[in-house]
Parts: structure tokens; C-alpha cells; sequence
């Protein structure tokens, strides 16, 4: 099950600064960075889904080792890597230290998440699944560039990391997402959307160490939400739908800021009108971004579903039956309809998550010293809303009593 130890240590990545030894107009954080890599991955996903080899949930997985790899190995620079990786003997002696470190943090996951995490760095780097992440890390840290490259475009090694990265393009113009990147201002605009997420603080209105951004906290939420699924034996595709529900759940802020809950709820009305005013936004500035045969997916998970227009239906736990979308209880998912067929998602476990993710905020914030009263309020509540709670099988309370 998953641990504190766990959940801490994906927290490491709100700390990690990239480009610090670069002229930054904004502070680049490693947790954002993958986030909107995940992003990126999904879009390029979409493109190759049909393909025999691609599979959504190894590339959800490839997303998370990657992650906790980088954690471990923050201190050495992408050159510096890209060295050892290519010295057989230097990269098994790297893998094998970066398990080491891990294995005490991910065992409590089991065996089999141990052994597909080793498995994961020895197979060969041009698998489908593994082109899709890299090339999304590249177009993630390309878009970080442009923004040094515009604030200091004299600087130094800038002319030399732009053709670095011109020429690191070429090589995924074989992914149709890559190419049509590079063809469609569209395409182009929606990771920009997305990326703005970096900028919007979440707890903007106090004081807090790390201070993280709304697009850190979604990948938080999607992986924890991923980690549940796998607990309860989650079929591929509900595992799928509850990773990208915690990984796009917060979209519609890119379009309306992150309001905080005692806001919207100080005035009566207030959260239905922010609820159709995301509607009404992600229509206009949003789906014309994106193929049609999308939209339903993203309105899926976005909480923007046309069956359930009231408040935060992202939080509904749902299945599909002919074509209509229905509400059930994650444990009668568990019971009748854990199969792909259903298309089962499980919103009752990604709003555990979400609220975990702002548990752990409060409390790694009280520990680094930050003595807002909020913080104290905000876990001592959500612990008591929670700290009880089974969900489908997942206790809450000994995750909760881990934090004691």
C-alpha cells in the first residue's frame, strides 16, 4: 500500500529547481516539468493509440519511473547522464544505486511494481511507449528553453542548446503527434495552454515552502490516483481513466485561476457560476484545439460531462453502458464493472487523492516552518474528513496515521 515514505518522496520533485544555472524569467520546478510532460505524453498518445505496441498504461508507468529516477538523480546535469547512459558498466552501476535508494519508498507497492521498475531501465529505449516519453520530455524542456532563450538570448551555451534541441526534433518526426506539433498552430497553442499552469500558484495567498503550482499538484493527484488503482486490481482502462482524471482535473483553472474552496463557497450561487463560466470557457479557448473525437474524453476528465451538469463531476465515480454514462459507487465498480468494456472511473478515489495532495501540502509546509494558521486548520480538517474513510477497498486512515 502506498506509504508516507512515498508519498514524501514524489513531494522531493516541488523542491528541484531546473535551468539554475540559467537567466530565468520564472522558477522552473522538476514536479511541473514532468507534469507537463505527462500532458504532452498523453496528446502524443492519442496519435498512436491504435498502433499494436503502444499500451496507455505502460506509458503512465514509464511516466512515474522516470520521475522517481530523476528524484535520485537530480544533482547530475542531462550531459552528465546522457554520458553514463552511454557506458554500459557506468549505467548499470547508476540503475542499480538509483534502486537502492528507492526500493525502501516503493516495496510497500509489492513485488511486481519492484520488479516492472527494474525492468523498465534495461529494455530497450525505442519502444513506442518509451519514443512518446522521451519526445515529450524534449518538447517539455523545449518549452522551458524558449522562455530563457527569450529573457537572455545571448547567454551563454543558449546558441548551442537551441541547435541542440533543433536537432533533437528530427529524430521523433516519426511520432504523427511530434510532426503535427510542428505543422498545427493549434496543436502548439494547447501545450502552451496547459504549460500556464506552472504559473498559478496553488495557497498563492500565503506564505508557503515549496510552493507549488497548480500543474505540479495535478500529476500529485494523478499519480496517487494511478497507485490507489493499482491497490484495488483496477482494470487497464480504469487505471488509464483515473490517472488522466488526476492529471487534467484542474484544466478549467488555466481559464478561471485556482479559486479556493472557502471562496467559492462564501456566496450562495458561487460555485455553480464558476462550474458553467468552465464550461462556457473551455468550449471557446479549449476543444477548438483538439480533434472532435476527443472532446468527450477531455469532458470526461475535466468534470464537464453533459449527463451530470452540476458541481465537480469529475468526482463521480462512473461507468459506460451502451453508449450512456452512468454514476455507481467505486465498490460496485469493484464488484460488477471492473472491466474495460465499462470504461470505469473511479472519481470518488481521485478526490481522495486530490484532497491528500493538499494534506501533504499543509503538512510538509508546517514542517519547513510555515506557521499560517491554514495549514494547521486545513490538515487537522482534512484528516478528519478522511482519516477514516474506505474507498473501494483503500483504507485512508493508514495513510492519514502514517502523518501522526
Amino acid at each position: 500500500m502506498i506509504r508516507k515514505a512515498l508519498l514524501l518522496k514524489i513531494f522531493d520533485a516541488a523542491y528541484m529547481q531546473r535551468w539554475n544555472d540559467k537567466l530565468r524569467p520564472v522558477d522552473f520546478i522538476e514536479l511541473d516539468k514532468q507534469a507537463h510532460k505527462m500532458i504532452i505524453a498523453y496528446f502524443l498518445g492519442k496519435f498512436e493509440e491504435k498502433e499494436k505496441s503502444f499500451n496507455w498504461i505502460d506509458l503512465i508507468e514509464g511516466g512515474i519511473f522516470e520521475l522517481l529516477q530523476r528524484i535520485v538523480i537530480t544533482d547530475l546535469k542531462p550531459p552528465v547522464f546522457y554520458k553514463i547512459k552511454q557506458n554500459t558498466a557506468h549505467y548499470d552501476r547508476l540503475k542499480k544505486w538509483v534502486y537502492e535508494e528507492l526500493e525502501p519508498v516503493i516495496s510497500p507497492l509489492g513485488k511486481d511494481f519492484c520488479e516492472r521498475f527494474k525492468v523498465y531501465f534495461s529494455e530497450n529505449d525505442n519502444t513506442l511507449n518509451k519514443r512518446i516519453l522521451s519526445a515529450a520530455h524534449f518538447y517539455a524542456t523545449k518549452w522551458e528553453f524558449d522562455l530563457i532563450e527569450h529573457a537572455h538570448p545571448h547567454g551563454y551555451e543558449i546558441e548551442e542548446i537551441k541547435e541542440n534541441l533543433q536537432n533533437k526534433q528530427e529524430k521523433y518526426y516519426d511520432l504523427k503527434g511530434i510532426t503535427k506539433l510542428a505543422m498545427h498552430d493549434r496543436y502548439r497553442k494547447l501545450v502552451d495552454l496547459c504549460g500556464q499552469l506552472r504559473f498559478q500558484s496553488r495557497w498563492s495567498h500565503i506564505h508557503r515552502i515549496p510552493r507549488t503550482s497548480v500543474l505540479g499538484h495535478m500529476l500529485f493527484v494523478a499519480i496517487f490516483s494511478y497507485l490507489f488503482s493499482l491497490e484495488i486490481k483496477a482494470c487497464e482502462r480504469r487505471c488509464s481513466n483515473n490517472f488522466f482524471t488526476g492529471l487534467f482535473h484542474d484544466l478549467p483553472e488555466v481559464l478561471t485561476r485556482d479559486i479556493i474552496s472557502p471562496v467559492k463557497r462564501s456566496v450562495e450561487g458561487l460555485s455553480d457560476l464558476i462550474k458553467e463560466y468552465e464550461k462556457e470557457q473551455m468550449e471557446k479557448e479549449v476543444y477548438g484545439l483538439i480533434p472532435a473525437k476527443w472532446h468527450s474524453e477531455i469532458k470526461l476528465f475535466t468534470g464537464i460531462l453533459k449527463e451530470f451538469p452540476d458541481e465537480e463531476n469529475e468526482f463521480y465515480s462512473i461507468i459506460t453502458i451502451d453508449g450512456k454514462i452512468k454514476k455507481v459507487p467505486s465498490k460496485t465498480i469493484n464488484i460488477a464493472y471492473n472491466r474495460d468494456e465499462f470504461n470505469p472511473r473511479d472519481g470518488e478515489l481521485v478526490k481522495a487523492a486530490d484532497v491528500l495532495s493538499a494534506f501533504i501540502e499543509a503538512y510538509v509546509a508546517l514542517q519547513n516552518g510555515c506557521t499560517a494558521q491554514d495549514f494547521e486548520e486545513t490538515k487537522l480538517s482534512l484528516k478528519s474528513q478522511y482519516g477514516k474513510m474506505n474507498i473501494a477497498g483503500i483504507n485512508l486512515g493508514e495513510i492519514y496515521s502514517d502523518f501522526d
